[in-house]
């Protein structure tokens, strides 16, 4: 049996493979020219805290983002808050739900909040402003649906809507994510995950300041409504391949460290790679170095801190942290909150 789950884990990741190199074709590099750039935004305080490392162990409410495979193992009702002030003052904001529903599986449901603060339009004629503000920003609302397949085998999907704006306009897409998790337990718990994240449609801004009244013919007496041709771009789609690995593993500790290959079809590919130890599974701490051989990359390394409190019964409380340095940009803190009921 365990040689069918690593033959089908080994079909998906052909499939997705395949996939992926069909959308990104011979080049090496394509940096800034996707769409929605802050769905790479990763999310959860304890994967960022790790490096980005986190497709195999992914098996909280988190899991969304790095792996919906892993979502089959919320066991219960999770609810994640996350909230990071990104570079140049831009905010962003990640809320997520996941509950298990009997044998029917794990369902889940997300969303993510990309803001800024409003600026002036300036012109070439009023290059201090004309009075007018306008903001941009963007976000995207999903759904989630993971299950067990054996009680070592999980798959999980997502399925997802996407919105830019900048004043007037506006661009739209649809995307899914899919993802598996296979766990080999008598290899001190190796686990071993895939996914593929935002296949879906081109996007392409629209909106009322792309129109233009233009005069024509002989004295400009013919007034005619033009448009400006803006070009449709792909999502930034991601694949990932990683292996975890609880190197140590007692009654009171566990020490897990996990390495990623990760694939994009708008840079070069690059690993993370992290580590997390965990005393009694309520007081954790965390390492990692994040896009490592990506070129041009600023990001490096990354640390993190975690508690998981019982409050009473079942309810407990999970509060994380992460700080990582982005080179030349500044640094970045990650705040997560988490309630499991």
């Amino acid at each position: 049996m365990k040689k069918n789950f690593i033959i089908v884990i080994s079909g998906l990741i052909i499939f997705f493979s395949n996939s992926v190199y069909s959308q990104i074709g011979t080049s090496l590099t394509k940096t800034g020219t996707t769409s929605a750039q802050f769905l790479k935004i990763g999310v959860g305080s304890r994967a960022l805290g790790m490096g980005g490392a986190f497709t195999a162990s992914a098996t909280d409410v988190t899991s969304i983002y790095w792996n919906p495979g892993g979502l089959a193992y919320v066991n219960s009702r999770e609810v994640i808050f996350n909230h990071v002030d990104w570079l140049l003052d831009v905010k962003f904001d990640h809320a997520a739900f996941g509950m298990q529903v009997g044998d029917i599986g794990t369902i889940g449901a997300f969303v993510s909040v990309l803001s800024m603060g409003d600026m002036l339009v300036r012109t070439i004629e009023k290059p201090e402003g004309t009075g007018e503000l306008f903001s941009a920003g963007a976000m995207t609302i999903g759904l989630s649906y993971a299950r067990s397949l054996t009680d070592d085998f999980s798959i999980g999907f997502n399925a997802k809507y996407i919105r830019e704006y900048i004043w007037n306009e506006s661009a739209i897409g649809f995307a899914v994510d899919i993802g598996t998790l296979y766990r080999i337990l008598f290899l001190n718990e190796t686990r071993l995950g895939a996914s593929i994240s935002n296949f879906g449609t081109k996007m392409k801004l629209q909106g009322r300041d792309i129109l233009k009244l233009t005069t024509a013919g002989p004295g400009g007496g013919n007034v005619i409504n033009t448009e400006h041709q803006l070009d449709a771009f792909d999502l930034p789609l991601l694949f990932r391949v990683g292996i975890a690995v609880d190197v140590v593993k007692t009654a009171s500790s566990r020490l897990t460290s996990e390495i990623n290959a990760i694939h994009p079809n708008d840079n070069t590919e690059y690993l993370n790679t992290g580590l997390e130890y965990s005393w009694n599974e309520m007081i954790f701490l965390r390492a990692g170095y994040k896009s490592l051989f990506e070129k041009d990359t600023e990001q490096g390394f990354t640390l993190g801190a975690g508690v998981d409190y019982r409050m009473y019964g079942l309810i407990s409380l999970k509060v994380d942290y992460a700080y990582q340095d982005f080179g030349r940009l500044k640094n970045v803190h990650y705040f997560t909150l988490g309630v499991r009921f």
